[in-house]
Order: C-alpha cells, then structure tokens, then sequence
C-alpha cells in the first residue's frame, strides 16, 4: 500500500493521502504547493464508529495535504481519470505510484477501516478539505483589504447605521472563536455558544451593503441631464469601494462562522458532516450570486451612463469625461472585487470620447449633408436647365415654323399680284 495514493477532489481542492514519502514524491513531481491536511483531526470524532481501531491505525499510518485547485492542479483531476460520486460529489480514485497508473476506484462497502474505503473516513477528509478551501480564500479577501488600503473597522464605526455597528462586535468574536480553536484544535461548545448568533448580523450588513449598491443604481438610472449625470455617477465612484470592502468581510466572516461550523458538526454528529458540508457550499454560492447580480447591475447602468455621456460630449465635454471615467473607475472595483472571490464575468474598460473627434465627427456629417445638398442642388438644376433648354427648343422650333409660314404667305401674294 505505500505505493498508492487517493486523490480527493470536491472542486474547490485537491487532497493528496498516502504513506508521507509517496505523498511527497507525487506532489513534487507534479510540482504543485501544498498544506497540510490535518487528518489527525478526524480521530477523535471517530473512535465511536465501526472500526475505530483500525481506522485509527490508518490515520497514524497516513499523510495528508491539501492542494488549492488551480488551473494547473484542475488538470490532474482529468489526468488521472478521477471517478464523481452523485451522493457526495467528490472525485476521487486511487493512483499506483510506482507507474502513475489508477489502481482501482474508491469503493464504499469493503474494509470499514480502510481509509479508501471508509465513507466517515472520506466525509471527514471532504469536511476538512471545505474548511482549508474556505480558510485559503478568507486569505485573499484580507489580501484584497490590504490591496485597496480600505481599514473596514473604521469604515464600520463612521457610519451610524445600528446594523454596521453590531458589525464590529461580531467581528471581534469570530476572531477570538478563530484564535481558540487554532490553539485547542477544535470548536467547544462554550465557544460555538458566543459565535452562534453572528450569522444573523452579518447577514443584515450584507443586506444593507447591498441595498446601498441599488440606490446608486436608482440614481444613476433615473438621471437624464448630463450634469446630473455627472454628479451621481462620481458619487457611485467616490463610495463603491467602501461598501465593496464591507461585503468583503462580510463573506470572509461567514467563511470564518462556516469553519467553525464544520468542526462543530465533526465534534457533534459527524455522521452528518458530509450532508452539512454540501448545504455550506450551496449556501456560499447563493450568496455570491446575489452579490454578483447587484454588482453587475451597478455596473451595466454606469456603463449606459458612460455611453450616454459620449454621445454628449460635444455640448459637455467636461462632464461627459467624469461619467466616462466614474464608470471605469466603478467597473475596475467591481471587476477586481469579483476576481477576487472568482465570481467575474468579465468587462472591457470604456474610453472617454474626446471632443475633437466628436467636433470632427460632427464636421464630417455637415460637410457630408453639405456635399449631399450641393449635389441634390446641381441636379435640379441641371434638370432645371434641361427642362428649360427643352421649352426654349420648342419655342424657337415655333416661332421658327411661324416665321416660315408668314414667309411663304407674303410670298403667295406678291406672285398673285
């Protein structure tokens, strides 16, 4: 067995289990950074079930580590032909190391103490896994604040709102929460007790930020004239970062409480870790898509806002380049704010249109309507001249026809007399 490795993959991850050395050589030929697993973490929680001892001895036997799922890392997922399982779906297979070839797929009925085979056994590795992809991405948000130097403490106590307020105090209970369990290695009841109701507060600052990003998109919807146009949309930029810094801690708090959370189940009923697992993940992508729904919103008027503005730009050249710019100084937060969490779609910078090329735009179009009229003008008047060149014809065939028949009458009466 020291030549196998399991792969576990739940899309967020990919944990690599094995004997320590097989472990270490896949993930250095494959090149890939690692964490530890922490699958110590699941014996206590354990020692009640069928084959406790035994999996006991697995766990002791065994390395674990944790592979953030990359672009590149992904990849093994297809490389190594990693079978989905529709109840828990978690890929994973077992891979011989000595060739690089799968073995066999994970199978749930032999062996209960096996850690391949043992359903709490994976439930627990799976459980673990959503606690370090939440953990990896808790650390982005706070390189994200750092990035865009926004101290969201203080931004919380500026405002008077009684809901952002609360905000601060549950911050500072989670990170205590956070803090004892790194140091005890588990959630206690007397700690879960004082973190239990945060989830709600966060929740009403997360509502609350989200209802500030539809007001400035009322704003910038129902505003006609350029000038105000102008103004409201500068304003949507000027506060756009504060309450994007406030929704990111929201979500960085709620990934802390969903950590917490899962050590609470593993403790508590572990049978239902798995099940709990799943319901969090589902919960996080609700949450993200609302947050992204608002956000485009915000961003698809200020960019309306942007082309209205260009079409203006002629008549207020100052004022369509600041919507022009607000818009693209609101998009670049927006986008770097869903990159950060992977929820981005995607958007290309609009650029202010200058006034000389609309002046000279314009001029085009005059001096085209100009040429237009000019010839429009040359051929009536040829049509004009034709038409009177034509009537002239006539009249000099008639007068000529007269003048000839007068000839020949004056003629007739001279002969006869």
């Amino acid at each position: 067995m020291d030549s196998e490795i399991q792969l576990i993959s739940d899309g967020d991850g990919l944990a690599v289990i094995g004997s320590p050395t097989a472990v270490e050589r896949f993930l250095v030929s494959e090149g890939l950074p690692s964490k530890d697993l922490g699958l110590q973490r699941l014996a206590p929680a354990l020692r009640a079930a069928a084959g406790a001892v035994q999996a006991g001895s697995e766990i002791a036997a065994n390395s674990g580590r944790w592979v953030k799922l990359t672009k590149e890392s992904a990849q093994l997922v297809d490389k190594y032909g990693l079978r989905t399982s529709s109840k828990t779906n978690l890929s994973s297979g077992v891979l011989k190391g000595k060739n690089g070839q799968i073995k066999g797929f994970v199978e749930f009925v032999k062996s209960p103490g096996s850690l391949r085979t043992n359903p709490a056994l994976l439930a627990g590795a799976a459980g673990i896994m959503a606690q370090l992809a939440m953990q990896q991405a808790m650390d982005e948000i706070t390189n994200y604040l750092a990035t865009i130097d926004e101290k969201v403490d203080d931004v919380l106590r500026a405002q008077k709102d009684a809901v952002l307020a609360d905000m601060v105090g549950v911050d500072f209970v989670i990170e205590e929460a956070m803090t004892v369990r790194e140091r005890v290695g588990r959630v206690s009841e007397v700690t879960w007790s004082k973190v239990q109701a945060a989830p709600t507060t966060i929740a009403q600052t997360q509502a609350y930020a989200l209802r500030q990003f539809d007001a400035l998109t009322e704003k910038v919807e129902h505003k006609a004239k350029i000038g105000d146009l102008a103004k409201t949309s500068k304003e949507a930029a000027s506060k756009v970062q504060e309450w994007l810094a406030i929704l990111a801690r929201c979500i960085q708090l709620q990934d802390a409480i969903a950590v917490l959370e899962l050590d609470r189940v593993l403790d508590a009923s572990p049978e239902e870790l798995d099940l709990h697992r799943l319901g969090l993940r589902v919960a996080r992508q609700n949450r993200l898509e609302l947050i992204l729904r608002s956000t485009d919103h915000l961003m698809a008027r200020m960019d309306a806002a942007a082309g209205t503005a260009n079409t203006k730009v002629l008549l207020h050249p100052t004022a369509s380049r600041t919507v022009v710019h607000s818009s693209n100084h609101v998009a670049t937060a927006v986008v770097d704010f869903q990159g950060r969490l992977g929820i981005e779609r995607g958007r290309q910078s609009l650029e202010a249109r200058r006034w000389a090329d609309a002046a000279a735009e314009v001029r085009d179009k005059v001096l085209e309507t100009g040429t237009a009229g000019v010839d429009a003008a040359r051929r009536v008047g040829n049509e004009t001249f034709d038409r009177a060149r034509s009537v002239t014809d006539k009249l000099s065939s008639g007068i000529a026809e007269r003048a000839l028949r007068r000839r020949g009458d004056d003629e007739e009466r001279d002969e006869e007399g």
